[in-house]
């Protein structure tokens, strides 16, 4: 009877080592499989990632990041060259525009009026420019008249354009050009006349200085008061 229970306790404890050792390798197939399993969903996973960074431009994961950031940046874009703004230059918007190197100046021009013209109701006064400096220049244009005090007060407004605008004058050292002044006798028109003016104050065609000359009294009546373009000479 001993005997019987000792066998039957050896086969117990057999059977129990037998079962563990079958739990385990179990226990161990099933993980060994799962890893396996992960394994090969990373690798198949990789391949597609790599497929959709490329597919969208982005830089292959083995570059670095400042490499990357130089592939995301855009190309230069090219800047317009100057005078492409739609803004002409002075060349453009006159190509026959005299430089200011050859330009007449107030520096270097005397200023007069010349003999009065009157005929016909109407009053005509040569306005004449004198190169008195060493060297040619040349004028084109409208001079800015206005009739002012001596105190520097104006009289009536400034002379409009009459006529075409003309063309470039040449002067020698010496020579002169005229533009004429232009208004009417007293009664020729019920617009009243201007008070006397003593000062002819002009700027030259294209200056930004300005010259001045006695007016003799010049009186504007009728409201006219006009100025010609320049033209080469002086009215005898």
């Amino acid at each position: 009877m001993s005997l019987t229970i000792k066998t039957l306790g050896r086969g117990r404890r057999v059977a129990a080592g037998s079962l563990i050792a079958v739990t385990a390798l179990t226990l161990s197939a099933c993980q060994n499989g799962a890893d396996s399993a992960s394994s090969q969903s990373s690798s198949a996973a990789a391949p597609a990632t790599s497929s959709a960074s490329r597919a969208q431009g982005a830089p292959s994961t083995g570059g670095s990041p400042q490499s990357a950031g130089n592939a995301a940046r855009p190309s230069s874009v090219a800047k317009p060259s100057a005078g492409t703004s739609g803004v002409p230059s002075a060349s453009q918007a006159n190509p026959s525009a005299m430089t200011a190197s050859d330009r007449c100046t107030a520096e270097n021009m005397s200023l007069r009026l010349g003999r009065t013209d009157v005929g016909a109701g109407n009053i005509r006064v040569p306005l004449v420019f004198t190169n008195k400096g060493k060297k040619a220049c040349s004028l084109r244009g409208y001079p800015g008249v206005s009739l002012i005090q001596r105190d520097g007060s104006a009289v009536g407004t400034p002379a409009s354009r009459e006529g075409g605008a003309g063309g470039s004058v040449r002067l020698q050292p010496g020579q002169s050009a005229h533009a004429v002044l232009h208004t009417v006798n007293d009664g020729v028109s019920d617009i009243p006349c201007w008070k006397d003016s003593q000062i002819v104050f002009v700027y030259p065609p294209g200056s930004k200085e300005s010259m001045t000359t006695n007016s003799g009294g010049l009186r504007v009546c009728g409201g006219t008061f006009t100025v010609t373009a320049l033209e080469a000479g002086v009215p005898s």
